[in-house]
């Protein structure tokens, strides 16, 4: 488990001046890692760490031989066209260059001239995937978001009875996950109307976004060996901020019995930066359970867990429609919500995920699930905030919206705030639909 240190002091403060502003989402204290290249260029992707409005080029970096020992071997590692060799690396090596980088950007640091000539600004570059994402899992972490939904599909039994004693999960594509600027179209298949008797084929009527977090696993397991609770979050290198699209019209029909198969399968969204769990250590909670409730098998307790298992991290979904952005208006926010909320920790999904023996490769991710909290305008999908399609919600410029229409973007954001410790975000994952082809 990642413990606060020097790098999360908030007295710290960078030569890079814009990295010093309050609100920025990437102060000295976090330090996150993308894949990016000059926009417009055909120049080969490769890694880089935010710091303010700018970047750092890890290519351009590790050949000014400026670190050594295991900074310099992750270094080199970071630098590649994907993340993958150096989340494999472990925790060793994150915090060795994590501390490296601190030492570098903060204000009077040796080496601000040489360092200099690595940054490029933010809005110059463009975005890959952080990493290759071999596997994905969509977990369903927010009791209230399952009650929410449980009680739309299933009004007579809407919190199946393993939910409390399981974290569930179903294996995503990751075939059609993509950076943030994804544009996609908008889905076809099978839909049945409650009073049809056959059902018909055609555009999906009912697209929804899902507010989650995208949790990145590092090192990984030998098949057949499971990870202990206790060891966890050794091998989850850091989130993001993800936009797992649904079809709930198709959904509804085809869930059963396996779940969820074309519903989810056409487009999933993730923003570009990756914020580690060493950045996120201030912002830890404590994690509990109703004492009504089951309480977690053996298997998924720990002291630690308990003490420090949660992580508040702060989220907003905003919609802009394209009527909007043609005439000038800025998104509508139309919720906010918490990962703190969340029923089943990290460490949890981690632990139950490989119990049997199942195997995480660097770069693998976990969906936290569509995080709602406990009220129902922190509800996390259209289907929520509209039960179920039968309430508008009105935005701004009046538009209103139960399900997203051609031509709507979606943004999400994510941050961290706590007295006594710098603000840190994620930046936004956005993503906008396409009519159907």
């Amino acid at each position: 488990m990642s413990l606060i240190n020097e790098t999360h002091d908030i007295n710290l403060t960078s030569w890079v001046s814009s990295a010093n502003n309050a609100e920025c989402d990437f102060p000295i204290q976090n330090l996150p890692f993308a894949e990016f290249r000059t926009k417009g260029t055909d120049e080969a992707f490769r890694g880089g760490v935010a710091i303010g409005d700018q970047v750092i080029d890890l290519v351009k970096l590790s050949h000014l031989n400026i670190f050594t020992g295991d900074a310099k071997t992750a270094l080199d590692a970071a630098s590649e066209s994907t993340l993958n060799t150096f989340m494999g690396l472990g925790q060793q090596y994150w915090s060795a260059l994590r501390l490296a980088l601190s030492k570098a950007l903060r204000e009077g640091a040796q080496q601000q001239k040489e360092i200099e000539s690595t940054l490029i600004t933010q809005a110059d570059i463009e975005f890959s995937l952080p990493c290759r994402i071999g596997d994905y899992t969509d977990f369903y972490t927010s009791i209230y978001h399952a009650t929410a939904v449980g009680s739309l599909f299933r009004p007579d039994n809407p919190l199946l009875p393993n939910y409390k004693w399981v974290p569930i999960g179903y294996h995503g594509r990751s075939s059609s996950i993509d950076v943030s600027g994804q544009t996609f179209h908008r889905p076809q298949g099978q839909t049945k109307a409650p009073d049809a008797d056959v059902p018909s084929f055609g555009p999906c009527k009912r697209l929804d976004y899902e507010l989650e977090l995208g949790i990145y696993l590092g090192k990984g397991n030998a098949l057949g060996d499971a990870i202990a609770i206790e060891n966890a979050e050794n091998h989850v290198f850091g989130f993001c901020v993800f936009n797992d699209w649904s079809a709930r019209d198709l959904q509804a029909w085809e869930y059963q019995p396996l779940g969820p198969f074309l519903a989810k399968n056409f487009a999933s969204t993730v923003s570009p930066w990756i914020v580690t769990t060493e950045a996120l250590a201030p912002y830890r909670t404590s994690w509990t359970r109703d004492e009504n409730d089951p309480q977690p098998m053996e298997y998924l307790e720990s002291a630690a867990n308990r003490e420090q298992g949660a992580f508040d991290i702060q989220m907003d979904v905003k919609i802009q429609t394209e009527k909007m952005r043609s005439e000038g208006h800025s998104p509508t926010r139309v919720s906010t919500s918490s990962f703190k909320h969340s029923y089943w920790t990290v460490a949890q999904m981690v632990t139950h995920h490989t119990v049997n023996g199942c195997n995480f490769m660097p770069g693998d991710m976990l969906g936290s699930g569509t995080q709602s909290g406990p009220t129902h305008e922190e509800a996390g999908s259209l289907l929520e905030l509209s039960r179920g399609g039968k309430e508008k919600i009105t935005l701004s410029n009046g538009e209103q919206r139960s399900f997203l229409e051609d031509g709507d973007n979606v943004i999400m954001r994510g941050w961290c705030e706590k007295s006594g410790f710098a603000r840190i975000g994620f930046g936004s994952v956005e993503s906008t639909v396409l009519a159907a082809k």
